[in-house]
């Protein structure tokens, strides 16, 4: 059941990505609304899967890549699920859903058996702290998004080509408010999933905190979205410079949540 739901749901997936694609070419209500309802339809799936295979595994899903690439897939598109329709802005599901595709497709790549939970990670903070985390770190995916339309839109402006892709892709104004958000909402889920990670590492392994690489990035990741944060709020910090550096932000998360549970031996590695 769990394998039928997540094929499904990575076939309406792609399905999706590509009519989010066709809306920047030629959009219309009928082919908006098209892919904004089988993106409903792959997000219950997608769930469905998750619900699943936390019901056989006995525990949170998020213990392998191949379980934490599809919940953190399943993360981004419940974000932006909200966005879509509290602001109707259907093109940045064409910045978004890609990359919700290639973590599905990473996450079909990597070996699925279940396994049990280390010993030590036995406890309620599991959900507290993960859930937050993998909040944080979707809300920064759709900042991350939204400011690539940004600059995007930004640099029609400034060369004057305002041509069909200009006229599909949100004011920068809409742009700005949906990052700023994203950053409100992303940037408290970090900072207490922080704090939760540091208690539950108290019990698990002594220590509050130990200098983990995932420990140390995850402490870049927040002190650049701090940074960007404060710009915003005491001195209205706008604009390209404010988009750059979420972007940055983002391609740090990525690397946190990816590239050191990959690359850098650990606590947090995946075996």
């Amino acid at each position: 059941m769990t394998d039928i739901s997540f094929y499904l749901t990575l076939a309406l997936y792609g399905v999706t990505t590509l009519l989010y694609l066709a809306c920047l070419l030629r959009s219309t209500p009928c082919l908006s609304g098209l892919a904004r309802k089988l993106l409903v339809a792959g997000f219950l799936a997608h769930c469905l899967a998750v619900i699943h295979r936390a019901i056989a595994a006995g525990h949170l899903p998020i213990t392998n890549m191949h379980e934490s690439l599809s919940f953190f897939a399943l993360s981004i598109v419940a974000a932006y699920l909200y966005f879509e329709f509290r602001f109707k802005v259907t093109s940045l599901g064409s910045f978004v859903l890609p990359l919700v595709l290639v973590l599905m497709i990473g996450s079909s790549v990597f070996p699925g058996e279940l396994r049990p939970l280390n010993p030590a990670l036995k406890s309620a903070w599991i959900y507290s702290h993960t859930l937050l985390a993998f909040g944080a770190y979707a809300f920064f995916t759709i900042a991350g998004g939204v400011a690539g339309m940004y600059l995007l839109q930004s640099h029609f402006l400034k060369k004057k080509q305002l041509g069909t892709l200009f006229q599909k892709l949100p004011s920068l104004d809409t742009l700005d408010e949906i990052g700023y958000r994203c950053l409100t909402f992303g940037f408290p889920m970090l900072t207490v999933a922080i704090i939760t990670g540091a208690i539950w590492a108290a019990q698990a392994w002594g220590s509050y905190w130990s200098w983990d690489p995932k420990e140390t990035w995850s402490l870049i990741t927040w002190f650049v979205f701090a940074a960007l944060l404060h710009g915003r709020l005491t001195t209205g910090w706008r604009g390209r410079r404010a988009a750059w550096l979420t972007v940055a932000g983002f391609l740090i998360m990525l690397f946190t949540f990816i590239g050191v549970n990959l690359l850098i031996p650990g606590l947090h590695s995946y075996n």
